[in-house]
């Protein structure tokens, strides 16, 4: 079997996935570091698989199916080790609970579409909904050595990141309602057909 450039990128970043958690638990500055690194990398890899797959015509089933799986490893992963360690925490975890039912959410969403060839194409504001989380986990990733580089009046790295989840979230719960609208809208005009 070939493999494409971009099914390569999306593979990388699934392989990624355990180093990052490994290297989450190495103490002091790498610990903190190691990781953010690590997750801008692969977010990265996320962007450049799509772009790559679009210019060079490259787009494959096989990476239609592992795109979202990768994503959605990537960002559960870094979700519950931030909780683990107590930098997502309180009510805060609510913001985090928001964003993984979603992914589940339209994951299972988008597969019942496609069943039925329907169609659900990512809009801007997912897109940017999907940046400002890999923002906002990528700043929770830095931990103390993110707080002394960012660091002024009542606002540090962590503050910042936590406050851009929150933001995340909100826009979660808006682009997450859209696509159950064009899932129950589906599901409620194949009803009355049959």
């Amino acid at each position: 079997m070939k493999f494409k450039i971009p099914n390569l990128l999306t593979i990388g970043r699934i392989i990624i996935v355990p180093v990052f958690v490994l290297s989450f638990f190495l103490p002091g500055f790498f610990g903190d570091l190691i990781p953010f690194f690590l997750f801008v990398l692969a977010s990265f890899t996320d962007y450049l698989d799509g772009l790559l797959a679009r210019m060079f015509k490259e787009e494959s089933k096989l990476g239609e199916l592992l795109d979202p799986i990768a994503d959605k490893i990537l960002v559960s992963a870094a979700l519950i080790l931030l909780v683990m360690n107590g930098t997502i925490k309180n009510y805060e975890v609510i913001a985090a609970i928001i964003i993984l039912t979603r992914e589940i959410l339209v994951s299972g969403l988008r597969e019942f579409l496609a069943k039925a060839s329907v169609a659900v194409p990512v809009t801007g504001l997912a897109k940017l909904k999907t940046f400002i989380q890999m923002f906002s986990i990528a700043i929770l990733l830095t931990g103390e050595s993110g707080n002394k580089i960012i660091n002024f009046q009542d606002y540090n790295a962590q503050t910042i990141g936590i406050i851009l989840l929150w933001l995340s979230s909100f826009l979660t719960l808006y682009t997450g309602y859209d696509y159950l609208l064009k899932g129950l809208d589906h599901a409620m005009n194949k009803d009355e057909k049959d």
